[in-house]
C-alpha cells in the first residue's frame, strides 16, 4: 500500500456554488474569481488569473514564455489553445553542440514568447468583459506590490548566483542589495510598466516598445530574436484530442504536447487491470504502461507544423492491445521497449490553473517559462524563458550512453519544442466532470493520469486525488522514482522482485490543481499542498 502524502492533514475540499480558481498562488486565484464576479466567463477569469501569476509566481508564471490552454464551453464544444515558444529565425538544428549550456541559460535560450498571444486569441475569442479589465489587477499587483510568502524568497534567494550574472534580473528581484524576505512588500515598477502597454493589447509587446526593448537585449547579448521574429508569432487554435476511459470522454491537449497522446496510451492500457490503490499489481501495472507510452513519445512526437505524428496509429486500438498484450508479470526492460532512443529532456517549472465558471464553461491552462526563472535573464521587467532547451540538442547522434535523440524535436526556424504539459477534462453524459492539469516537466502526464486514476477508479474526492502520493517512470532512466511516504518497505521489496529498479525521490512531483463538478452542480476544488502558495477561490 501507500500511504498518505502529508500524514496527519485534513484534505477538505473547497466547495462553492458559482465559479472556481485554482492556482499556485492566492492572489491569483481571487483576481481570477473576482473576474467572475463581475460578469466574466471562466476565459475571462483565466486570462486574469494568467497575468497574476506573471507577478505573484515569477518562476513559471510569465510573460516571456508559453503555454496550453484548453477550453470546454458550457455547450459540450472544445478547443486546444497553443501557444508554446517558437524557435527564431536564426536558429539551427546544431546550434547547442558546441557551447550545450547556451541552451539552458542566457539570451540564446530564449524561444519567442507565446503568452501574451494566446491569452489575448482565447479572450478575442470567448471572453466577455473588456480586455483592459483583465490585465489591470496584475498591474496593479505589480506596481502596489504584495507581501513575500517566505517560500517564494527563498527561491529567489536560491537563485541569487544566477541572477547576478545578469544586471536586469538581479534589479528585479533584489532591494538595496540583498534579496527580499518573506512578509516584505515586492513591487516591480518596470513589470507593471509592460503589463500598462499590454493594457492595449498584444502589439505592443510583438511590434512596440516592448519588443523593441527585448530586442535591444537580445543585440546588445548574442540573442537571437529579432523584431521580425516577434512580429510573426502567432498562437495555434488545434482539434482538441479525445479519447474514452471507462463511463468517461477524456479531452487533452494534442502535439506539440506528448502528453495527451501519452496520457490517453496509459488510460486504455490499464483500463480493467487496476485492482486496490497503491497494491503491487496496480503499480506495476501502472509503471509498464508508463513506460511504453514515453518510449513511444520519444520516437514519434513533436511539432506537427513540421513532423508527421502519426496520432491515429498510437492511439489505435491495435497499439493498445498490443500494449496490453505486452504486459506481463515482470518489468519489462526500457531497451526491449526501444533499444536506441533516448527520451527527451525538458525542464520541470511550470505553472497551472484550473478555471470552472458558473455556467459551466471550464478552463485548463499551463503556462511555462521551462526550468525555473527560464533563462535567468529580465528584460522589459519580465523574466524570459529557456524553452529552446526542450528541443533534442543532437538529434540523430549517440549521447553518452549510446541513445539517439529523436528527430521529430530536432530545432528549425519557427517550430515549436515538445512539451509535456497536459491540461484535461473529463466528461461524463456529456457534461463536465473534471478540470485539471499540473506542472512538473515530464512528470506532469503521469501527475494527471493518477489523478484521473484516484477520482475515477479508487473514488477519492478531488482534494484527496490530488494530494495522494505519486509514483513516476518515463521509460528510461529505467526506473520508478517515487515521493517521500508513496512507497512501503514491502512494497519496494515486491517491485523489486518484479524487476524494478527504485529510487527515492527526495521532492514532490507536480502540483495537481483541479476543480470537479459535483452531482449537485457545486464546484469542488483540488489544491495540491505540495506549493505551500498554492490556493483556490471561489464564490
Amino acid at each position: 500500500m501507500l500511504f498518505p502524502l502529508f500524514p496527519g492533514q485534513n484534505f477538505s475540499p473547497l466547495t462553492a456554488p458559482h465559479g472556481m480558481v485554482v492556482s499556485d498562488h492566492r492572489l491569483a486565484s481571487e483576481v481570477g474569481r473576482d473576474a467572475m464576479k463581475r460578469g466574466g466567463n471562466a476565459v475571462d477569469a483565466a486570462v486574469a488569473t494568467a497575468f497574476a501569476l506573471a507577478v505573484t509566481v515569477p518562476a513559471a508564471g510569465n510573460l516571456g514564455g508559453g503555454g496550453f490552454m484548453m477550453v470546454r464551453l458550457a455547450d459540450g464544444k472544445s478547443v486546444a489553445i497553443d501557444f508554446r515558444e517558437t524557435a527564431p529565425a536564426a536558429s539551427t538544428r546544431d546550434m547547442y553542440l558546441a557551447r550545450s549550456e547556451d541552451s539552458t541559460v542566457g539570451y540564446r535560450a530564449v524561444g519567442i514568447p507565446g503568452s501574451p498571444a494566446g491569452l489575448w486569441e482565447a479572450h478575442r475569442r470567448y471572453g466577455k468583459l473588456p480586455w483592459r479589465s483583465l490585465v489591470e489587477p496584475a498591474r496593479r499587483l505589480a506596481a502596489e506590490g504584495f507581501p513575500l510568502s517566505r517560500e517564494l524568497a527563498r527561491s529567489l534567494q536560491g537563485k541569487a548566483d544566477a541572477f547576478k550574472a545578469f544586471p536586469e534580473s538581479y534589479r528585479q528581484f533584489n532591494r538595496g542589495g540583498r534579496f527580499y524576505k518573506g512578509g516584505e512588500t515586492w513591487k516591480q515598477p518596470q513589470l507593471a510598466a509592460a503589463l500598462g502597454r499590454l493594457k492595449e493589447g498584444p502589439d505592443d509587446f510583438y511590434r512596440g516598445k516592448t519588443a523593441k526593448m527585448l530586442t535591444d537585449a537580445m543585440k546588445a547579448n548574442r540573442g537571437l530574436i529579432t523584431m521580425k521574429d516577434l512580429a510573426a508569432y502567432k498562437p495555434v487554435l488545434r482539434e482538441t484530442l479525445k479519447g474514452v476511459f471507462g463511463k468517461y470522454e477524456v479531452l487533452t491537449m494534442p502535439p506539440p504536447s506528448s502528453g495527451g497522446i501519452a496520457l490517453l496510451q496509459m488510460l486504455a492500457t490499464v483500463e480493467g487491470r487496476i485492482d486496490g490503490f497503491g497494491s503491487v499489481q496496480t503499480t506495476h501495472t501502472m509503471v509498464e504502461a508508463m513506460k511504453r507510452a514515453f518510449a513511444d513519445r520519444a520516437e514519434f512526437l513533436g511539432d506537427p507544423g513540421f513532423v508527421q505524428v502519426p496520432v491515429e496509429k498510437l492511439l489505435a486500438k491495435e497499439r493498445i492491445d498490443a500494449f496490453r498484450a505486452d504486459l506481463g508479470s515482470t518489468a519489462t526492460p526500457a531497451e526491449q521497449i526501444n533499444p536506441k532512443l533516448d527520451a527527451p529532456h525538458e525542464g520541470d517549472n511550470t505553472t497551472h490553473f484550473t478555471v470552472v465558471d458558473g455556467a459551466g464553461n471550464a478552463v485548463a491552462c499551463t503556462t511555462t517559462l521551462n526550468t525555473s526563472y527560464g533563462s535567468g535573464v529580465t528584460a522589459a521587467g519580465f523574466l524570459l524563458n529557456n524553452e529552446m532547451d526542450d528541443f533534442a540538442s543532437a538529434p540523430g547522434r549517440p549521447n553518452a550512453y549510446g541513445l539517439i535523440q529523436g528527430e521529430a524535436n530536432a530545432i528549425r526556424p519557427g517550430k515549436r519544442p515538445l512539451s509535456s504539459m497536459t491540461p484535461t477534462f473529463l466528461v461524463k453524459d456529456g457534461k463536465l466532470v473534471l478540470a485539471l492539469g499540473s506542472p512538473g516537466g515530464p512528470t506532469i502526464i503521469n501527475t494527471v493520469f493518477q489523478t484521473i486514476l484516484n477520482v475515477t477508479i479508487h473514488g477519492m474526492d478531488i482534494q484527496r486525488a490530488v494530494a495522494a502520493p505519486r509514483f513516476h517512470h518515463q521509460w528510461r532512466p529505467d526506473s520508478i522514482a517515487w515521493e517521500p511516504y508513496a512507497f512501503t518497505a514491502d512494497l519496494q521489496a515486491a517491485l523489486k522482485a518484479k524487476g524494478h529498479a527504485v529510487s527515492p525521490k527526495p521532492g514532490s512531483m507536480g502540483s495537481c490543481h483541479a476543480v470537479m463538478i459535483l452531482p449537485d452542480g457545486w464546484r469542488s476544488a483540488g489544491v495540491d499542498p505540495r506549493l505551500a502558495d498554492s490556493s483556490a477561490s471561489g464564490y
